[in-house]
């Protein structure tokens, strides 16, 4: 999917998500994965449409602060997939790396990401955020409402914590 693809999806999609009508904190939670939307290919063209009330959020067990529906493919595969993320306002994921890089576009809420707590920047809707793979940051929802954001995936998703270095090795404490 080319970025121009992704922005036209979006902009339809925070369109439809001005107000999220449904939170984190009512119990339509899945803990299953469906089948994944699209996975056969097929000669024939046709157009990929949801609406985001319609979207099945399911928890997401690679980090149990964040839920997906899944729109292509599968990211526990390997390969490429898009998905529609929702992460409760106030969530903190600390210091981590992914495997693969990943794409996010902020939908609704206020989406923060950086090298570290002191240099993360906040993001809106509208806003892209390209994360390499193997590229240790922070990431969260900052306080006031829950985060959706489109996500797209180069391979399967992973999500490791890294612990900060508790002792500077030139201190020689």
């Amino acid at each position: 999917m080319n970025r121009l693809s992704v922005m036209l999806v979006m902009v339809i999609l925070s369109t439809a998500s001005v107000a999220n009508s449904q939170s984190l904190s009512k119990p339509q939670q899945k803990t299953t994965q469906p089948e994944p939307r699209s996975t056969a290919k097929s000669t024939e063209k046709h157009m990929l449409m949801f609406s985001l009330d319609d979207l099945e959020w399911i928890v997401l067990p690679e980090n149990k602060g964040m839920q997906f529906a899944p729109l292509t493919g599968d990211h526990k595969t390997g390969q490429p997939y898009t998905e529609m993320r929702r992460v409760a306002a106030g969530t903190d994921h600390g210091m981590h790396v992914h495997s693969v890089e990943i794409t996010d576009v902020v939908i609704s809420g206020l989406w923060y990401a950086g090298p570290d707590m002191a240099s993360a920047k906040n993001f809106g809707p509208g806003s892209v955020i390209v994360i390499p793979a193997n590229v240790a940051h922070v990431s969260g929802c900052r306080p006031g409402s829950d985060c959706v954001f489109y996500h797209e995936g180069k391979g399967k998703f992973d999500f490791k914590p890294v612990r900060p270095a508790l002792l500077d090795k030139k201190s020689g404490y």
